[in-house]
């Protein structure tokens, strides 16, 4: 058994690499091996030293349960013969990340594991697009949703959550926004706002933002592409817009609302 064999679950942020902690960077500046994920900004890497593997682990459509159960192996394999696995994840690692399941694996084989927090998306991201998730007055409380279970449905918590007022944070759920809008709007009707923020706090982020009336229409038009945060509440209709900013339209596209 290997005494250093160490995993550190990492959260890398939304994306601009500047968003990651000073204690995430002193773990990757300690990295025998990084395993990292297709939301990380790569420049992230440049903090490893020399000797460190880096390893590419996003995971493929089609093969995420098969891929988890080799990425388990992967962090055992390494920590036991490299020593120190960073398990570098975007956003943060218990926030749709899997991270619980990769600690739990590589403790039934007696490897330590440390958790550094990373900044959520779901949380940095519509801050970043001028959207606050609470509002005094207006919301005092946001829900956050998976857009997609792993049996490919919608969580039966979003139909709970759209119930009340409260700021919906959807993550993973563009596939899914004709069916999301269908539930919401049954509860809250086609003028509540909503946004879509694509590769939010990145240079390629873009915005577009309606109500549960026309945003699929919108959709169709813009072609937002994945990864994409959606939130949906009286905060969106609320953002502060500024006359004649939006006219590059490669970064931001608004509908009245």
């Amino acid at each position: 058994m290997n005494t250093q064999a160490k995993l550190t679950l990492l959260g890398a942020g939304p994306g601009d690499p500047e968003l990651i902690s000073l204690k995430g960077i002193k773990a990757l500046q300690t990295a025998d091996v990084i395993l990292y994920d297709a939301l990380v900004n790569e420049q992230l890497l440049d903090w490893a030293p020399a000797h460190c593997l880096r390893i590419f682990v996003g995971k493929r459509a089609g093969r995420h349960e098969k891929q988890q159960e080799e990425i388990n192996r992967m962090i055992v394999g390494y920590a036991q013969a490299k020593g120190h696995v960073v398990r570098l994840k975007g956003g943060d690692p218990f926030v749709f990340g899997r991270g619980a399941e990769e600690r739990d694996f590589a403790k039934a084989y007696g490897i330590k594991v440390e958790y550094i927090p990373g900044i959520s998306s779901s949380i940095a991201v519509p801050g970043l697009a001028d959207i606050p998730l609470t509002q005094r007055g207006m919301s005092e409380s946001f829900t956050v949703v998976t857009g997609t279970l792993r049996n490919g449905e919608i969580s039966p918590d979003l139909k709970h959550a759209a119930s009340g007022q409260s700021t919906l944070v959807i993550l993973m759920g563009l596939k899914k926004l004709d069916k999301i809008v269908e539930i919401v709007g049954k509860s809250r009707g086609g003028s509540e706002g909503i946004a879509l923020i694509q590769q939010g706090s990145t240079s390629g982020q873009r915005v577009l933002v309606g109500n549960l009336g026309n945003i699929v229409s919108l959709q169709h038009s813009a072609q937002i592409q994945s990864p994409v945060l959606i939130i949906i509440g009286s905060v969106v209709r609320n953002r502060h817009f500024e006359q004649q900013i939006w006219e590059d339209f490669s970064h931001f596209i608004y509908a009245q609302v």
